[in-house]
């Protein structure tokens, strides 16, 4: 079904509860009920025809209440539109339904959300670390890790000290330069 985006909006808010929606340069993102993602994102591509999960990505608000949010990126080929769904995610419950039966590209997402964040999802088919390896204890892409890593218990897995983040191959150095050219870039090799 072809519509417009002010349609969409409209009929997702006649059938779920929205707690906020936000226009921001043309987007638009809705903040919807955890509990509801599952259906809404069904509802989403069956009827309103969102055929493509673009992401399915975990934000850290370190410091705020509730803590954590997955966001999902629907687009829809037919007619160009795309439309951002938010749910929040406390740290006491870090588990959310997941929606790879709806849309089955989620799996990967699922995946890396649920490794680099400690985001789970229930219902997932295989969820399992796809970056860090079996075992490892922390979720790098919290804000409350530590810059330069922290050491592992695992000499057997990976290395056992903490990898070194300044002088590595991928840096940046301090200039006056542009943000273009002060980007990390690989560092040749002597």
């Amino acid at each position: 079904m072809a519509a417009s985006l002010n349609a969409v909006v409209t009929a997702i808010q006649a059938k779920f509860s929205v707690a906020q929606k936000i226009e921001f340069r043309g987007e638009t993102t809705l903040l919807v009920e955890r509990a509801a993602i599952k259906e809404l994102c069904a509802f989403c591509k069956g009827t309103l025809g969102f055929d493509l999960l673009l992401d399915l990505s975990g934000v850290d608000n370190f410091g705020a209440e509730p803590r954590f949010e997955v966001v999902y990126e629907l687009y829809q080929l037919a007619t160009d539109a795309h439309v951002r769904l938010k749910i929040t995610v406390s740290e006491d419950d870090l588990t959310v339904p997941s929606v790879v039966d709806v849309w089955p590209t989620a799996d990967w997402h699922e995946r890396e959300a649920f490794d680099m964040y400690g985001i789970t999802f229930s219902g997932h088919p295989d969820l399992r670390r796809i970056l860090m390896w079996e075992g490892y204890p922390f979720f790098p892409l919290r804000k409350d890790f530590p810059l330069a890593g922290r050491a592992s218990d695992m000499p057997d897995v990976a290395f056992s000290k903490a990898a070194p983040l300044a002088g590595g191959p991928f840096v940046t150095v301090p200039s006056t330069a542009t943000t273009k050219d002060r980007e990390p870039r690989s560092r040749e090799q002597s």
